[in-house]
């Protein structure tokens, strides 16, 4: 008994100073460091995800970015997407699991009709933000659930506060932005949008969608096709949440060849 009270010591010492180890089973239990291996692991598979999405909030306009990998040469491409509708008025951008983000998407859009059915106007955009946020953050401290292993950038125009921007992490924090990234090259794209952002502070509505592009060619140092990014936008024109067609694209891509 001495013996094999012996080894279970040695073993749980062991365990415990190899930085944490066996402390990723469950995502309820803290390493000694203060650390949620779990969570951690949830922001991986978001910069694991070979996707990049970027986000632009200027004065008036609202744009999000991001690539459009179809894995499948016989796969339909209009049905890979990762931008979504919550309402008529507020879009998201999903970086990540494809299937997760899907589940978020559906989840997001009952709590959008739900609020609109309880209070009779549109879930503002912060609001939204929040619920979204609160849903995510009860995922981390449950032993049968996980956290979603994605991103949501959410955007909107609201009628009193303007344009609005807000990023939703798996962790289950959420914050306004003048500008931002996630997946894969987010570090990359985060640095080129603060300069760019600190350049020019008031952008008009080609600025912000050209903004979002530019970044996304510079972190991946790549000339796109139109058929290769998918660019949805929110203007004072058409302030609804809607997808630019190809056509679109590649006028916006032409004003940057032109302006290089």
């Amino acid at each position: 008994r001495r013996v094999h009270g012996g080894i279970f010591f040695f073993l749980l010492n062991n365990t415990m100073s190899r930085g944490g180890a066996g402390y990723d089973r469950h995502i309820t239990i803290f390493s000694p460091e203060g650390r949620l291996y779990q969570v951690e692991y949830a922001f991986k598979a978001v910069r694991t995800s070979n996707l990049t999405s970027v986000a632009v909030r200027g004065v008036d306009t609202l744009v999000v970015v991001t690539q459009k990998k179809v894995p499948d040469k016989l796969i339909d491409p209009s049905s890979v997407t990762n931008l979504f509708n919550i309402t008529d008025k507020i879009g998201a951008v999903m970086t990540g699991l494809s299937t997760d983000a899907r589940a978020l998407v559906a989840r997001a859009r009952q709590e959008a009709a739900d609020f609109k059915f309880k209070f009779g106007y549109d879930i503002p955009v912060h609001v939204l933000a929040q619920k979204v946020a609160d849903i995510g953050q009860v995922y981390t401290q449950h032993a049968y659930m996980r956290p979603y292993g994605v991103v949501m950038i959410l955007i909107g125009i609201d009628d009193e506060k303007g344009p609005q921007l807000y990023k939703i992490d798996p962790a289950g924090h959420y914050m306004g932005y003048k500008a931002t990234a996630a997946g894969q090259k987010e570090q990359e794209a985060t640095n080129y949008l603060e300069k760019h952002i600190k350049k020019h502070p008031a952008l008009n509505q080609d600025d912000t969608v050209q903004t979002g592009i530019m970044c996304l060619q510079s972190v991946l140092s790549a000339d796109f096709r139109p058929t290769d990014i998918e660019v949805a936008v929110c203007s004072p024109t058409v302030p609804r949440f809607h997808k630019l067609t190809t056509d679109e694209i590649a006028a916006q891509l032409d004003a940057i060849a032109s302006r290089d």
